[in-house]
C-alpha cells in the first residue's frame, strides 16, 4: 500500500481567507524551563489549507462539526482532472462518474497555483453537477480550492446545494502530485463540537 498525502501544510506561511485569522505556533513552555517537555500552542482558523466545512459554516441551524457522520470522510475515492475547466459541468463529468456511484469524488483542477499565495480567482462548479452527485449518492467532495463557490460568493449556492444532497465538503486539498484514478481517502476532522468547520489531515491510499 502507497499513502498519498494530499494536506496543505500549517505554518506561518500558509495563506488563508483575505482578513481571516492566520496560522501561529509559539512555544509556550520550553524543555529547559518544564525540566521535561516542551509545550506549544497554535491558533489559526479553522478553514485554514486543508479543511472540511460543517453545515453550520453556512447554515445557523446546520450540523457543527462533532455531528457529522465520520464514515463520510473513510472510504473509496475517484481523483478526477478537470485541469483547465472554467466551469465544471454535468457534461464534463458524466461519462467519467458512471461506473462510480457512491464514491467520495475529488476534482483535480490545479488551479491553485502558487501554494504559499491565496488564489484570486478559481474555477466553480455548475449546479448541475450537484444533481448528478447527487443522484450517485455521492458522500463527500474534495477540491483543491478554498472554496466550491466563487471567492467572492455571498449567496454560497454551492455549499447550500450539497448540503441539501447530503453531500460532504472538504476544501484546499493538495492534488498536485496525485494521478487520477481510484484510492481510498481518509480524511477525518476533529471532534470540535461547536465549530463551523476543522482541519484534517488527508490522505489516500492505493
Amino acid at each position: 500500500m502507497k499513502i498519498y498525502d494530499i494536506s496543505r501544510p500549517l505554518k506561518a506561511e500558509t495563506p488563508t481567507w483575505p482578513g481571516d485569522t492566520a496560522f501561529s505556533y509559539s512555544l509556550n513552555w520550553s524543555k529547559e524551563e518544564t525540566g521535561s517537555v516542551n509545550v506549544g500552542s497554535i491558533e489559526m482558523s479553522v478553514h485554514t489549507a486543508t479543511h472540511v466545512d460543517a453545515p453550520f459554516h453556512f447554515d445557523n441551524k446546520g450540523a457543527k462539526m462533532a455531528e457529522l457522520d465520520l464514515a463520510v470522510f473513510i472510504g473509496p475515492a475517484i481523483v478526477l482532472d478537470v485541469t483547465n475547466v472554467a466551469k465544471i459541468n454535468r457534461e464534463i463529468i458524466a461519462d467519467s462518474l458512471k461506473a462510480n456511484a457512491k464514491k467520495r469524488i475529488l476534482f483535480k483542477t490545479n488551479a491553485w497555483v502558487k501554494g504559499d499565495e491565496f488564489p484570486t480567482s478559481i474555477p466553480t462548479l455548475h449546479s448541475d453537477v450537484v444533481e448528478l452527485l447527487k443522484e450517485l449518492e455521492v458522500p463527500l467532495i474534495g477540491v483543491d480550492l478554498p472554496s466550491v463557490d466563487e471567492l467572492e460568493s455571498k449567496e454560497l449556492s454551492i455549499h447550500h446545494l450539497l448540503h441539501k444532497a447530503n453531500i460532504a465538503i472538504l476544501e484546499g486539498i493538495d492534488l498536485r502530485e496525485i494521478e487520477e484514478g481510484e484510492y481510498q481517502l481518509v480524511a477525518l476532522p476533529l471532534k470540535l463540537e461547536e465549530s463551523d468547520g476543522s482541519p484534517v489531515r488527508a490522505v489516500l491510499m492505493k
